[in-house]
């Protein structure tokens, strides 16, 4: 019995040892990575898909050929028509009445009737939902007079904007030779109204409009189709093609999608899915840091105060790849002598995002309080410590 314990008591260490070397040889389990396939090729003319919040474009093609935007138009018209309600100008309740040359209006109808009295609300729902044209024309009429001085106002909003490749002679977007647009412009605008006017955007997720007794429902399948679809608008025209600017939300990500020149109304709501789909499933976007709070400290020379908070004058997001957060880098480089006075929103200095040496974005870092000069002892001391460091070479604080 004795003999065996003996036995045991030798082979223990022996056989810990050669556990010991046997584990740590084992090669190191390899760490899954997240892969993105290349994003799904449509069939359309041209088409887009980038993040609402950081204006990533996560994929493109042709973005900046002209194209007809059909009742896309109206995305224009309804903006137009909020800015008039912002400015006072307009009310909901406000009584629109129906002229003849609206009435008479071809296309898409709300079926308004000849003389009638329609409140903007009415009208707005009309346009937005039921894409109607003779709405359109009402709405432009009552505005600016005519439809042709509503087009300037259109046009007025569309260079404010900063569409670039975009025209509008109409409220409708019946085709026009001289009536043009870009899914990249179209995208600028759909982040326009999702940004400047939340309570209309509500009302292009709403799947129904029934006016005098005319029920028709919103042309945009995506709202029946996909749960994270809340708008936009379709458009359809014989030279336009069937057109479609979607908009959803999940998990914090909105997505802007728009596709231009489908062959059918299926192929634009697929396409347009298929885009949507792609983007929240392989990319996510991070808001990396919040406007108006100091990143750092950095030192004012010759101020009333000795430092100064930095950051940003915007939040700050970036869209990246489903599993890449942690391959993030952030650089902030600070102007190496802040004098003052240095009045707030003053630009000192630059963060850079990057992920694998590639840059995502770049933003200027402002003062984000005013530090006003110091008195006449506290600036000759600065600039003497100022003298003495740049005499011997040694680097300024900050």
């Amino acid at each position: 019995m004795q003999s065996k314990q003996t036995k045991w008591l030798v082979l223990l260490p022996i056989l810990l040892l050669f556990s010991a070397f046997a584990y740590a040889e084992l090669p190191p389990l390899p760490q899954p990575t997240a892969i993105i396939p290349a994003p799904p090729a449509l069939a359309a003319k041209s088409y887009l898909l980038i993040d609402f919040q950081s204006d990533y474009v996560i994929t493109e093609q042709d973005v900046d050929q002209r194209v007809e935007p059909a009742s896309l138009t109206k995305m224009m018209t309804v903006y137009v028509l909020d800015q008039a309600i912002k400015s006072g100008k307009l009310k909901l309740t406000d009584m629109v009445r129906v002229s003849e040359r609206a009435w008479r209006t071809t296309g898409s109808r709300m079926f308004l009737e000849l003389n009638s009295l329609v409140p903007v609300e009415n009208l707005l729902r009309g346009i937005v939902i039921q894409s109607g044209n003779d709405a359109s024309v009402a709405i432009a009429e009552h505005i600016a007079g005519s439809e042709s001085s509503f087009a300037e106002l259109m046009n007025f909003y569309a260079k404010h904007l900063g569409m670039v490749n975009s025209h509008f002679v109409n409220a409708t977007g019946l085709p026009d030779p001289n009536h043009y647009t870009t899914a990249r412009d179209m995208a600028t605008l759909a982040k326009a109204i999702v940004r400047d006017f939340p309570e209309t955007y509500g009302i292009y997720s709403q799947k129904e409009f029934t006016y005098k007794n005319i029920r028709q429902v919103n042309r945009n399948r995506l709202l029946w189709r996909n749960d994270s679809v809340d708008g936009i608008k379709t458009g359809h025209t014989d030279s336009a093609g069937y057109c479609l600017v979607a908009s959803g939300q999940k998990d914090g990500m909105r997505l802007i999608a728009v596709v231009m020149g489908a062959k059918s109304d299926t192929i634009r709501t697929d396409e347009t899915n298929k885009l949507l789909t792609y983007g929240f499933r392989f990319y996510e976007t991070r808001k990396l840091y919040p406007a108006a709070t100091p990143l750092k400290q950095t030192r004012v020379w010759m101020g009333k105060e000795k430092e100064v908070g930095v950051g940003l004058k915007e939040d700050l997001y970036v869209t990246i790849g489903q599993g890449q957060y942690d391959r993030l880098k952030a650089i902030i480089n600070i102007d190496k002598v802040v004098k003052a006075p240095t009045p707030q929103g003053a630009v000192l200095g630059t963060l850079s995002v990057q992920i694998d040496d590639r840059v995502l974005a770049e933003r200027s870092i402002i003062a984000l309080t005013e530090v006003p000069q110091g008195g006449v002892l506290s600036r000759l001391y600065d600039t003497l410590a100022l003298s003495v460091q740049a005499l011997w070479g040694k680097a300024v604080p900050q």
